[in-house]
């Protein structure tokens, strides 16, 4: 698989050019004397430095082809300003501006609104991150953030973690042959405890009147926590059986408890 293996609509990333540092002087020369057709060109050959971010940053909650234009915006920004008076090479200078436009992107995508002051401390700790890893390789501590940016330990935490996206409440959180617990499973609900109670009272004296394999399954699997495979070893019948005496307990349950 190549290096830039990357899923981008349209186009065939392992076919994308890549331009020697060369092809680069010329163009941006011809760029500098008019020449419009230099600038499709050193960004067509400059694209798998997009995609080389998106490599590192894509963490499959959001869509590639967005990013990939997002960070297209960021590459055309560095062609745009890149002069070869600045005695680096192209990369060096576009990286920083496309992860930018990626970060910047990711940071304000998003369906809880943030405020402004804290999206601000996002960004500074972002760019102060990018800074740091460049100059010594790893990243900086939380320490090392507070001193240079005068931030808390608060203000930081809360800054990275409104970058975060926010799970949905019909997020699976856990799956056993097919028997999904989603997040809101697992969500207390403190404002009808006398119901619960009347509930749980209603759902015992049930229990007392369906079959006692049905009543053994449903105890196994909810109260105890096993899977439908461990139970069914421990009865020496099929995983299927154990799923289909499980599906009958339910419904004999809900029929007593109408």
């Amino acid at each position: 698989m190549s290096k830039y293996s990357v899923e981008i609509t349209g186009i065939n990333t392992n076919n994308l050019t890549v331009l020697s540092n060369e092809e680069m002087t010329k163009l941006f020369n011809d760029l500098r004397n008019g020449d419009k057709s230099a600038k499709e060109k050193l960004v067509t050959g400059n694209l798998k430095l997009v995609l080389s971010i998106l490599r590192k940053i894509n963490n499959n909650k959001y869509n590639l082809d967005d990013l990939f234009q997002i960070g297209v915006v960021g590459l055309v920004k560095a062609v745009d300003n890149f002069d070869l008076s600045f005695n680096c090479l192209f990369s060096t200078y576009a990286v920083p501006l496309i992860s930018g436009e990626i970060k910047r992107y990711i940071r304000d995508f998003t369906s809880i609104r943030i405020s402004r002051g804290i999206k601000d401390n996002a960004y500074q700790i972002l760019k102060y991150k990018d800074e740091y890893e460049k100059k010594y390789g790893i990243e900086p501590t939380n320490e090392e953030i507070s001193n240079s940016l005068d931030m808390s330990d608060y203000d930081i935490k809360l800054a990275l973690d409104s970058l975060r996206e926010p799970m949905s409440i019909y997020d699976p959180i856990y799956s056993d042959q097919g028997d999904t617990i989603y997040l809101c499973d697992q969500i207390a609900d403190n404002k009808n405890k006398n119901d619960e109670k009347d509930d749980l009272i209603a759902l015992r004296k049930a229990l007392e009147h369906i079959k006692q394999r049905e009543r053994k399954v449903l105890e196994d699997r909810y109260i105890i926590g096993k899977t439908q495979t461990e139970i069914a070893e421990n009865l020496k019948i099929s995983q299927a059986q154990v799923s289909r005496i499980e599906k009958n307990a339910i419904v004999s349950l809900k029929r007593l408890l109408k």
